[in-house]
């Protein structure tokens, strides 16, 4: 029996029927399902991590450290994957099957203490869960890896959220032009003219902002807990001269001051709120909109019961994240006062956005690996073929949420037709 037909038989213990994949071990033997993906393990340091951290989290962090790869397409070995599990179930080992697979690691040469960190950041936070403290920490993990790494994967926009592709077959539309056509619509549905005050909370590195100020000529107060977006988005608007119409302010949402805003937006941001913060998170932004002005939500949704991320998201990417399905959502914004006047699904287009993404990164690959690491570019590259994926097979969505603050005697100031916000060359 070869190397490769030993772990394939050790595989099925996790399995209900056949192995979904086909394996190649250090030593060059395969076994398993022809015309399956193909994993290879590149040295018994991958068995001996995943025999200590079993799941998902072991698999990634195999991948990161480089004693895993996926041959071929890894979002398609993925899905294949997924397909497999969902069809035929996972496996739980007992006692007799745990022993066997203890024996069959140790003729491997597997055994062994506990590998070490596979050389990219995981996430450390600690202290109350969302409390300020930590929820800059969290931000900080994600968004302070540097400007120079979301410099290379996003489009000169800076904008990092779920782009709006109204052109998808013409072969000259790029990400930079169906990002720019999501901040346009953006500022049509807050129905933003010069002089508007907009807040937009959880500004990222400010692409609405500057687009809202540079187009629409309205005042915007920009809101970042990351300080080195902070600094970014200052140095975009000195440079682009907005002085006079953008304020860049470092700050927990529950600090925001003021009030009597015309518009509120908060593009995908809403996700690291939490759920139990989430109610006050919608209280506030009623609070800090005057009668009859606008909110838009652009948030990620998954169902009730899969709220976050994931094992490898919630370590490497995106910790304490909290989503729910979008129908949770616009009752929290209902319950907070504020009427929703319309909700629009962009889901097909976030998996365009994020191929984008990846595309950049495979086409650039050794400028991020000089820039951050082989496993942090694999951490991304891991996150990137993952999320479109679970977009694309309808495991997360995203939406834009449109809501009003009316009056007190129920005025909304909405026109009773939306074809406006799509005038010109943007269609829903």
């Amino acid at each position: 029996m070869t190397t490769a037909d030993r772990l394939t038989d050790l595989l099925g213990h996790w399995f209900s029927g056949p192995p979904p994949v086909r394996l190649r071990a250090w030593d060059g033997s395969e076994s398993g399902p022809a015309g399956a993906p193909l994993v290879a393990l590149r040295s018994p340091a991958a068995l001996r991590r995943l025999l200590w951290q079993p799941g998902e989290l072991g698999l990634a962090e195999a991948y990161i450290a480089g004693e895993l790869d996926i041959e071929g397409d890894l979002s398609a070995a993925l899905s294949h994957v997924w397909r497999a599990m969902r069809s035929q179930g996972t496996a739980k080992p007992g006692p007799r099957e745990l022993a066997r697979a203890a024996a069959t690691a140790a003729r491997l040469g597997a055994l062994g203490p506990r590998p070490p960190a596979p050389g990219a950041a995981r996430a450390k936070l600690s202290g109350r869960l969302h409390s300020a403290a930590r929820d800059r920490a969290a931000i900080s993990h994600h968004y302070d890896l540097s400007n120079d790494f979301y410099a290379l994967l996003l489009d000169e926009s800076m904008a990092y959220s779920c782009g709006y592709w109204t052109r998808p077959d013409d072969p000259g539309y790029t990400l930079a032009d169906a990002q720019r056509d999501k901040l346009e619509l953006i500022c049509r549905k807050l129905g933003l003219t010069g002089g508007a005050r907009l807040l937009d909370v959880g500004c990222g590195w400010g692409s609405l902002a500057l687009y809202a100020a540079r187009e629409h000529k309205a005042q915007v107060t920009a809101v970042t807990l990351a300080q080195e977006q902070r600094d970014f988005v200052a140095a975009r608007v000195a440079e682009e001269g907005l002085t006079d119409l953008v304020e860049v302010q470092l700050r927990h949402w529950r600090d925001i001051e003021g009030g009597g805003f015309d518009a509120v937006s908060t593009v995908e941001m809403g996700e690291h709120v939490g759920d139990a913060e989430y109610p006050d998170f919608t209280a506030k932004l009623h609070g800090l909109l005057r009668p009859r002005g606008r909110l838009l939500v652009q948030q990620m949704s998954r169902g009730a019961h899969a709220p976050g991320g994931g094992a490898f998201i919630e370590n490497y990417i995106a910790p304490d994240m909290h989503m729910r399905p979008v129908g949770r959502t616009v009752a929290l914004l209902e319950d907070a006062g504020l009427e929703v006047r319309s909700v629009q699904a962009l889901r097909e287009h976030y998996t365009r956005t994020i191929d984008a993404w990846s595309d950049t990164l495979e086409g650039r690959w050794e400028e991020f690996t000089a820039l951050v690491g082989e496993p942090t570019a694999r951490v991304w590259r891991l996150y990137l073929a993952g999320s479109a994926l679970a977009f694309a097979e309808h495991r997360m969505g995203v939406d834009q949420v449109l809501a009003v603050r009316p009056t007190l005697e129920g005025d909304s100031g909405m026109p009773g037709t939306p074809g406006s916000w799509y005038a010109g060359e943007l269609r829903p």
